[in-house]
């Protein structure tokens, strides 16, 4: 895990005057090597802004922001009656299904669309996209919600005018999954937009807008499979964007492709390092790589490595605060959250129930950010059976839940997130205290909830929760219909395949049992990297088997 040290020799290296003077260069000198998929995006700007131009939207596509926003600057300054520009340094602060913009960031989007709407595009179909965004940013006191599902109406008009531009059809994609409610678990959002993005695939291939929202349109585990072609190309036709290269891992985590999940996101840890060696990058992309590492090591037995990332960001993390010229407001607001995630995901996949209770909320101004680490301390108390920590802690988690309803991101506790996380938090509180028909009713509620969207790509099934309350309550028959459950739903995962195990041992059903070691073994390597001591049993287990059928 030599890329740690790596990346922090690369920021070392690094001076605000450097970043700096990237950012107003005046050089629109276009890397031959630099790969970023395909893009031709028609404007009437100068012949010589619109390969860069090209390569501006290319940025969009792979959310590469800050790069874009720097790339369309170039292009205003070198043409200042580029009125298109504008119009992508203002697309360069609306973060469609990451984030939702402050007053800032709204008026700092709406000045732009007023320089483009002076300037007067020299095309109608330019005129309709700076309408589009004109339309999300203009100010008043309008709701998100009314404001995003506004421009995906005008980029559903745009798309329907102009059907050979296959950036519109792109972009009205992505706006159909931004507009997506909270509380919407029905996934039309998702499968219109496949039917929008999977023709326009077909025929470019190498388009980084396509590829990119059909991952996220199949991000849940339902539509997993069908996002699986896109996944193993996308890497390829945009290997310099950090972001670009880790977007497959969001397919491969849920199909259980552990390998593929870590040699893509190992390969974006080192794109963000070419980044930033060119001043490029402010290091978002890194942790949230680093975030699908530790996930996918810990299911596949490798743990010495988990940890060692999970110790090592500790570190780089330090490191960026210390840099506070190289981080936007965005990451900045990451850092505690990612604190706190990396220790608690790892103490709980490895079931180390006593280090995840003692886990300490990490301090900080954005509330939301802890609830992490109250969610794992309720979790392990639970299989303490420490009733009394378990029920403060879900005290306190219900208190931060209320100040972050009072506070600027309180949509971040409307979507159905939130209820499921609040149901395990219960139905953990109750097994502590005993109360089994109110912990499986709880946890039933929360797998019930969550099969309709999906987990997170690095979280815990509810229902494999749910599985492994059955099997302490001594219910092995149950435990192993909702373990067969969950592994359809997220396949692969440790410890769901070790307790599958567990429980059909329990029933007699020394086949299925053999079955589900075997594919643990499978996944893991036979356990060739790890120390846990479930190997052991799963061996032995296995050996046995195969004495007994000869």
């Amino acid at each position: 895990m030599k890329y740690f040290a790596r990346c922090l020799s690369a920021l070392a290296l690094a001076s605000w005057s450097q970043l700096g003077a990237a950012a107003s260069a005046p050089s629109l000198k276009i890397d031959p090597d630099e790969r970023l998929g395909s893009v031709s995006f028609a404007v009437s700007c100068r012949a010589a802004v619109r390969a860069p131009f090209n390569r501006g939207v290319a940025l969009l596509h792979d959310f590469w922001y800050d790069e874009a926003e720097r790339q369309f600057e170039r292009i205003a300054a070198r043409d200042p009656a580029c009125a298109m520009a504008h119009w992508g340094i203002a697309m360069s602060s609306f973060y469609q299904i990451w984030d939702r913009p402050d007053a800032d960031t709204l008026a700092k989007g709406w000045a732009q669309m007023q320089k483009a709407s002076a300037l007067r595009a020299g095309t109608g179909r330019e005129r309709a996209y700076i309408a589009a965004a004109s339309r999300f940013f203009r100010p008043g006191a309008e709701s998100y919600q009314s404001r995003v599902d506004a421009y995906s109406a005008s980029m559903a008009e745009i798309h329907r005018r102009f059907p050979d531009d296959v950036d519109a059809g792109a972009f009205y994609a992505l706006s159909l999954l931004a507009a997506e409610t909270p509380d919407d678990t029905s996934l039309v959002a998702e499968r219109k937009a496949l039917e929008v993005l999977n023709p326009l695939f077909a025929k470019y291939p190498d388009h980084p807008g396509l590829v990119h929202y059909i991952i996220h349109a199949c991000d849940t585990p339902s539509l997993a499979s069908e996002g699986l072609t896109a996944a193993r190309h996308y890497g390829d036709i945009a290997s310099s964007g950090a972001h670009a290269v880790h977007m497959p891992g969001h397919i491969f985590a849920r199909l259980g492709l552990w390998q593929d999940d870590i040699r893509d996101n190992l390969a974006s840890v080192a794109a963000v390092q070419v980044a930033e060696k060119r001043h490029e990058s402010d290091g978002m992309d890194q942790f949230h790589s680093d975030d699908f590492l530790i996930y996918a090591y810990l299911q596949s037995g490798q743990e010495a490595r988990a940890k060692h990332i999970v110790e090592e960001t500790a570190v780089l993390m330090t490191h960026y605060e210390s840099m506070p010229e190289m981080t936007s407001e965005f990451m900045r607001a990451q850092f505690p959250y990612y604190r706190g995630k990396f220790p608690a995901f790892y103490a709980l996949e490895t079931r180390d129930w006593k280090s995840a209770a003692s886990l300490e909320p990490v301090p900080t101004k954005e509330p939301e950010t802890q609830f992490v680490t109250y969610w794992a301390r309720v979790v392990a108390h639970g299989h303490l059976r420490e009733a009394e920590q378990a029920r403060a802690d879900l005290a306190a988690y219900e208190s931060l839940l209320e100040r972050v309803k009072q506070g600027k991101h309180a949509y971040v506790v409307e979507g159905v997130g939130t209820r499921i996380r609040r149901s395990e938090m219960s139905g953990w509180a109750a097994y502590a205290e005993g109360r089994e028909s109110d912990a499986l009713r709880s946890m039933r509620e929360a797998a019930d909830l969550q099969d309709k969207v999906g987990q997170g790509e690095v979280d815990i099934p509810a229902r494999e929760m749910l599985a492994d309350m059955l099997l302490e309550f001594n219910h092995p028959d149950q435990a192993l219909a909702e373990y067969e459950r969950a592994l359809v739903m997220s396949p692969n995962r440790f410890n769901a395949l070790f307790n599958a195990g567990m429980a059909a041992e329990a029933l007699g059903d020394r086949a299925k049992a053999e079955g589900f070691y075997s594919a643990l073994l499978k996944s893991t390597d036979n356990g060739s990297q790890s120390a846990r001591v479930e190997f052991e049993h799963v061996r032995h287990f296995v050996a046995g088997a195969k004495v007994a059928s000869e």
